[in-house]
């Protein structure tokens, strides 16, 4: 194994989802002073990647588009034990939808160059859509296979992947090069360690602008993305809420009521 690389998003924190708005002029989202963490599939994802490197060898890259603040997420992945990171950040990348993402993911990937094996999560909790780990196979011309929940190798170098689909699982095979995106059900994240977390802050997070990709201006950023979004409506669910009154008894024969009328209706 030479190289895997590892496709990580920073996602704005859901603690502060509330603090999410749009801009009325771009319709992108304004995610500026908003706390981010790290795509939790794509943590999935870096499981995956560090557990073939334990046993089959080679480097695990991170690879992120993203504003400068992303260096601290991916320190975080750093301290899960990826080797080194690749940080895409230019102002020319600014509301890329995922067609154009994707594209300089690829451009990403070539410069990282010699891999084995690209891993991403499923989906990104903000977006939803699904749909990088595709185009990001289509634009390095490899194959790719989403939903994945359980892998195993052959002694021939070929990967057995069992993949989820709405009815049921599908058995496949795989050789290398692929790209794969991952569901919660393929691992357990690994704990971080004081001393994973002292050892990320010596290593290398390589910062590239598209000066160093050189990915045609026009299919990047806003101009270059065909998808728009159309509006963005932030929903409060409450909980429909009663205060029971009377002596114990009398409140407990009610709640007893009335979680048998909501079990029979």
């Amino acid at each position: 194994m030479k190289r895997i690389i590892v496709c990580v998003k920073p996602v704005p924190d859901p603690k502060h989802w509330h603090k999410v708005s749009m801009d009325p002029v771009t319709m992108t989202l304004k995610r500026a002073g908003i706390p981010s963490i790290i795509n939790p599939l794509d943590k999935h994802a870096l499981e995956a990647a560090l557990s073939v490197r334990d046993i089959r060898g080679g480097e695990v890259v991170l690879l992120s588009m993203a504003p400068p603040f992303a260096t601290s997420n991916l320190k975080e992945g750093l301290a899960m034990g990826a080797d080194r990171a690749v940080l895409l950040s230019d102002p020319a990348f600014a509301g890329s939808d995922t067609l154009a993402t994707s594209l300089i993911l690829a451009a990403g990937c070539q410069w990282i160059g010699d891999f084995d094996l690209v891993f991403l999560g499923n989906f990104s909790i903000d977006g939803s859509t699904a749909q990088v780990c595709s185009q990001l196979a289509e634009f390095l011309h490899l194959p790719n296979v989403m939903h994945v929940i359980d892998m195993k190798w052959q002694e021939n170098d070929k990967i057995i992947i069992i993949q989820k689909i709405e009815q049921g699982y599908v058995k496949l095979e795989a050789t290398l090069p692929v790209v794969l995106s991952v569901r919660k059900e393929l691992n357990k994240p690994r704990y971080v360690p004081f001393t994973g977390i002292l050892a990320a802050e010596s290593k290398e997070i390589k910062v590239l602008s598209n000066e160093d990709l050189g990915v045609d201006s026009s299919s990047i950023g806003l101009e270059g993305s065909p998808t728009k979004m159309a509006g963005l409506e932030l929903r409060r669910f409450e909980r429909a809420k009663e205060r029971l009154a009377g002596s114990i008894e009398e409140i407990v024969a009610k709640l007893a009521d009335k979680i048998y009328q909501c079990n029979i209706s």
